[in-house]
């Protein structure tokens, strides 16, 4: 271009500068015309009473308790979602419905794929996982790991769910050990970076990722990240390693699988599997993958079953008379028996801990919201229209609390998940691993874990609440509390 106007003189400069003016102007024009059409069928979606024009709803979201009970009046007014503005540029759809949710997360992960400005900011610490990546990428990584969680795969996990358990339960109550005494480097980067990316999400101007990296929280953020990542490494070279010893890498998963159990006594865990997968044309997955896989799973492995065990926990404290019905279920179960321990085949024999860890999801799910940015228009039943590169912040949080699925929302009552009660329920009324396509691929080991360690802790311990402590939540990345959930457990005595 710079060419051409050389050669034709002063008019060509004129020309090629009027050229770019109007191009300019046409991109100027057909932005703000895509944005109005967008704004007219968003008009159809209630808007609750904002700050300004210019500022919108912003700062009126928070991840605080007061936040969370925002989102309870939000979701009794706006029952099936509202408009939010978090700048005079940017709309979000809160939605609160099964309804509303239904058309995005049963769409194609292709089409409803996860937002990327605010998973966006995840991606430093936990790269391009099966959490955050998208397309065909996503869909390769999800056939490959799908295996790690196959009920076979499940069922060598509960030995160690049962010894994890014993250790904890020996940890509260030894006065020699000092493992609460010793906090985790690993644990406390995770704290942080979670508080760090929910920050970054209140304030505009950290979204930008070079003026981030120059701010305090962006170099907090990225020395967090490298705790991280170099303890993931060191536990997935370790891994790598003992499968090299043993000659894995030349085997299949079934000969593989059988030399550890000849060799080390033990089963394949997610990390073997994740450095012996293949796909079907024989292809490994990279070093980096492998990476962003572990971090992935290292984060979401512990820190969400954790949220929901300890508010298991809470919930039972709160209502001694389920926590004793769970009691005698799973001393029922065990009655006659040498060891204590939970086997596979009891955790489908442990109807209502079940629902008590359900109802507990539901009125505390770890992880509150899900957001997608669709590639094309959804339309919903009602004749309304999501338009397209539309934010969705799909809550979870606000579809367990809907007072037009759950009667009294607030109220802890498992008996909502009883056979008789959950007739007719909307499949999407209940969340906390999402749905659709994208759901949680560890949904089953989760459960499997929650309801192992809740029966062997009302087996042994009255769990009691500490009244002069009383939680208050703080929605993160995962749901937490601002000074940790503080409960009594009192050793009960042994039943013959």
């Amino acid at each position: 271009m710079a060419a051409v106007a050389w050669a034709l003189g002063p008019l060509g400069g004129v020309a090629t500068s009027t050229l770019l003016l109007a191009l300019l102007l046409g991109w100027l024009w057909a932005t703000v015309t895509r944005f109005r059409a967008t704004c007219h069928q968003l008009r159809r979606f209630p808007r609750p009473p904002w700050r300004s024009w210019l500022l919108g709803h912003a700062g009126l979201g928070k991840s605080t308790e007061e936040g969370l009970q925002h989102v309870d009046e939000l979701v009794a007014q706006y029952r099936h979602g509202c408009l939010w503005w978090i700048s005079p540029w940017m709309p979000i759809l809160r939605l609160f419905h099964p309804d509303t949710l239904r058309p995005i997360l049963l769409a194609s992960a292709f089409i409803a794929p996860k937002d990327q400005l605010f998973y966006g900011f995840l991606k430093p610490w936990l790269g391009d996982g099966l959490l955050l990546s998208r397309g065909q990428k996503w869909a390769r990584h999800r056939r490959l790991l799908t295996p790690a969680f196959h009920w076979d795969v499940l069922k060598s996990y509960v030995g160690a769910f049962n010894h994890s358990t014993h250790v904890m339960h020996k940890c509260i109550f030894s006065h020699e050990s000092h493992c609460q005494e010793q906090p985790s480097e690993y644990i406390k980067a995770i704290l942080e970076l979670s508080t760090l990316v929910v920050r970054r999400h209140h304030r505009l101007l950290h979204h930008s990722a070079w003026l981030y990296r120059l701010s305090a929280d962006g170099r907090r953020f990225a020395r967090a990240c490298a705790t991280v990542h170099g303890f993931t490494a060191a536990v997935v070279q370790h891994r790598r390693q003992a499968l090299d010893r043993l000659g894995c890498q030349a085997l299949d998963r079934l000969g593989c699988q059988a030399r550890l159990e000849n060799h080390r006594g033990r089963s394949m865990d997610f990390i073997d599997l994740l450095l012996l997968a293949k796909d079907e044309d024989g292809n490994t997955l990279s070093d980096e993958d492998i990476a962003a896989e572990a971090d992935t799973f290292m984060f979401e492995g512990h820190d969400t079953t954790a949220s929901g065990l300890a508010w298991l926990l809470y919930n039972l404290a709160c209502h001694p008379h389920y926590q004793e019905r769970c009691r005698q279920e799973v001393r029922e179960l065990l009655k006659g028996r040498d060891a204590e321990e939970i086997e596979w085949e009891d955790l489908s024999h442990l109807p209502f801990t079940t629902m008590c860890i359900k109802e507990s999801l539901r009125l505390h799910p770890p992880v509150t919201a899900v957001s997608r940015r669709c590639t094309k228009d959804i339309a919903l039943r009602d004749g309304r229209v999501i338009p397209k590169g539309i934010i969705c912040l799909m809550s979870i949080y606000g579809t367990h609390h809907n007072p037009d699925i759950w009667p009294e929302p607030q109220v802890y009552n498992p008996l909502r998940f009883s056979p008789e009660n959950s007739k007719g329920r909307s499949p999407l009324a209940f969340i906390p691993f999402s749905a659709g396509p994208r759901n949680c691929i560890g949904q089953s080991f989760a459960m499997a874990e929650l309801k192992v360690v809740a029966a062997l802790t009302v087996a042994r311990f009255a769990i009691k609440l500490d009244a002069g402590r009383p939680p208050r939540r703080k929605p993160e990345l995962i749901l937490r509390t601002e000074d940790g959930l503080w409960l009594l457990l009192e050793p009960l005595p042994e039943v013959a």
